[in-house]
């Protein structure tokens, strides 16, 4: 079951939460609307149940990517996923802001709003930026953290010019969802073998119009989501990160094993996984393997407190 729960971000944006599974029967704040993200349905009163997860899906993503995730999350712990302003079903402010602080207080308000804190972060790519930069400003918000291959080093501007050409590339409108899946798992230049998770992963975020089928993002609110990452480098907010902090990386992920084990090295706390035969979507390339590598993890931080 999953339920969507309106909270408030940052300069008013309207941010769509979507709680996984049936959860007690009491207050919580924010207001519910709709169906899942998924096609779950919604109705009743959500109230608040410890511990509590948070998941933040990656640039373009949406809170449903996380869906498997969640699912077996919420065998044990309350497990929210958030559609981040630009994304999904929540507000796409035309004048932005995308700012990284714009991005961390909308995640801040919404684990205030929905009782989650302090909160294990799970964040995929630009969600595990996210994760981190809170967990250094807020560190009582945040219990512990799972940063999905996201690097801490700046990317550089021939990246974004690359994103910009990417982008100018998509073959849209696509005719249907198999033309999606098709195009980004098999025909994109960037695809080096056929993946069909990665099809999966991207058909997820379109939406049909009358002419076919279009990104529920605007392609430049993701380029300048980016730029934070592109030009500047986040190392002195990983270093002020004190709680548990999993680092994961793809095998053939755009995180290097070098840049991860300095990662950890700089964390307080930090720990270090690998997923072989996966990429950049790691919970979707290999969903087994990212369960059995963040569900101990999960627990060993929650006993310990």
């Amino acid at each position: 079951m999953v339920r969507r729960i309106d909270v408030t971000g940052a300069d008013g944006v309207r941010l769509a939460a979507w709680e996984f599974a049936d959860p007690p029967k009491s207050g919580l704040a924010g207001t519910e609307t709709g169906g899942g993200p998924d096609g779950g349905p919604d109705g009743g009163s959500i109230g608040a149940r410890d511990p509590g997860v948070l998941l933040l899906h990656g640039l373009m993503g949406r809170a449903s990517h996380w869906a498997d995730t969640a699912r077996w999350l919420a065998e044990r712990h309350r497990a929210v996923a958030l559609d981040q302003r630009g994304h999904g079903q929540s507000d796409k402010p035309v004048d932005g802001p995308f700012s990284r602080d714009a991005y961390v207080a909308d995640v801040e308000a919404a684990v205030e709003q929905l009782g989650l804190g302090p909160a294990v972060l799970i964040g995929h790519s630009m969600g595990a930026l996210t994760a981190w930069q809170l967990a250094a400003r807020r560190p009582d918000l945040v219990r512990a953290l799972v940063i999905c291959d996201m690097r801490a080093s700046a990317l550089g501007p021939a990246t974004q010019r690359e994103w910009a050409d990417w982008f100018k590339s998509w073959p849209v409108p696509f005719a249907t969802l198999a033309d999606v899946r098709k195009w980004f798992g098999e025909d994109d230049p960037w695809v080096e073998r056929p993946n069909p998770a990665r099809g999966e992963f991207y058909a997820e975020v379109m939406t049909e119009g009358p002419d076919g089928w279009r990104p529920v993002f605007d392609p430049e609110q993701m380029l300048k989501s980016r730029e934070t990452w592109v030009h500047d480098a986040h190392w002195d907010d990983l270093a002020q990160v004190r709680c548990p902090t999993l680092v994961v990386r793809g095998l053939d992920g755009e995180l290097g094993r070098a840049e991860a084990s300095e990662m950890v090295r700089v964390l307080p706390r930090g720990e270090y996984a690998e997923v072989p035969d996966a990429g950049h979507l790691v919970h979707y390339d290999q969903p087994e393997a990212w369960r059995a590598i963040v569900e101990p993890f999960l627990e060993r931080v929650m006993t310990d407190g």
